[in-house]
């Protein structure tokens, strides 16, 4: 996600920068017709322009609405895990009798941290990271789980003969929360843990099998498709329609209007029109890019650094001294 304040206004424009392009093309052609080919008829009565406009309006607000709503689950479920995963090495410190057992179930734990996030990235075919304005982005930024592979991650955390179990599973996180089970399990057996923390370590891990079948649940279900092209093609016939409307309305600017603007008040129906699809278009396109928050885009929730940030606080409760860093000194922290 961003970590500055703010997207500068410049910042913003350059990612819009396509849509302007199209809307001023749209936006001049019928101007043009009208002016200079002396098309009269081409002209939108100004009630219809305002209708569409107030259906296009409501449904974007609906859709900013609704997307927001899938990033604040995505934040909540994320940050959900965050607690359960300090509780999880709270527990694992005080109720496992071995340091070096407990040690172990925790490095596991950051293991399915590590399954989890490279799951939660991988692409979807509703996902739009690779659309060029948000590809030409991301070229500022870097995603960890692109630069690295899940195998070097996870051979810093559990042994190879586990990293091969999880790789070969067709969901990698839920095996790792298998093997964490069966360890606690042999924990149990040997009597390295009583009953009553094999049962609470035991009800930790189902805690955390709900968590990630809430991350999964965004990741794996879009913004329900049927609106998102009802709203697309709203904006889209407003776009073609508003300079239509603009026209007759500027028209009657003319014999009202002195000084080098008289007679010509129908050629500012082109950066009027561009300016207001402008407006429709971008809220669009900001939705899109919020309706899917583990796509790797510069907004989507942070996970990797919410990773880092777990596993400094229980590498802490281990005593260790060699932590991750948590500030790349980057724009963009995911």
């Amino acid at each position: 996600m961003l970590a500055g304040r703010s997207y500068r206004f410049t910042e913003f424009v350059f990612w819009t920068r396509r849509s302007i392009y199209v809307l001023v093309v749209v936006a001049t052609i019928p101007v043009f017709f009208y002016e200079v080919l002396g098309i009269k008829w081409l002209v939108m009565p100004w009630g219809v322009v305002l209708l569409l406009g107030t259906a296009a309006v409501l449904m974007a607000g609906f859709k900013s609405t609704q997307t927001y709503g899938r990033y604040w689950a995505a934040q909540q479920a994320w940050m959900a895990i965050v607690a359960r995963s300090r509780l999880w090495g709270t527990m694992c410190r005080d109720l496992v009798r071995d340091p070096e057992e407990s040690k172990k179930l925790i490095y596991r734990h950051f293991a399915w941290l590590t399954a989890l996030r490279y799951a939660m990235r991988q692409p979807k075919p509703w996902e739009t990271v690779d659309k060029a304005n948000n590809a030409e982005y991301r070229r500022s930024y870097t995603v960890p789980e692109k630069e690295a592979s899940l195998e070097d991650e996870l051979m810093m955390y559990v042994p190879c003969e586990e990293v091969a179990q999880i790789l070969v599973a067709s969901n990698k996180a839920a095996r790792v929360l298998s093997l964490q089970g069966m360890a606690i399990r042999d924990a149990l057996d040997r009597g390295a843990i009583d009953p009553g923390a094999f049962a609470r370590l035991l009800g930790a891990i189902g805690e955390l099998h709900g968590q990630q079948c809430n991350s999964e649940l965004i990741k794996g279900f879009p913004y329900p498709r049927q609106y998102a092209i009802v709203n697309m093609i709203f904006v889209r016939i407003l776009c073609v329609l508003l300079p239509l409307g603009l026209i007759q309305e500027l028209e009657k600017l003319n014999g009202i209007v002195n000084g080098f603007m008289a007679g010509n008040m129908v050629w500012l129906a082109i950066p009027l029109s561009v300016l207001v699809s402008w407006m429709y278009t971008s809220l669009d396109q900001v939705g899109e890019s919020t309706a899917n928050p583990f796509e790797g885009g510069s907004n989507d929730v942070p996970i990797t650094r919410l990773c880092r940030e777990i596993e400094v606080d229980l590498k802490e409760m281990l005593g260790e001294i060699n932590l991750p860093r948590l500030d790349g000194g980057k724009h963009v922290v995911l």
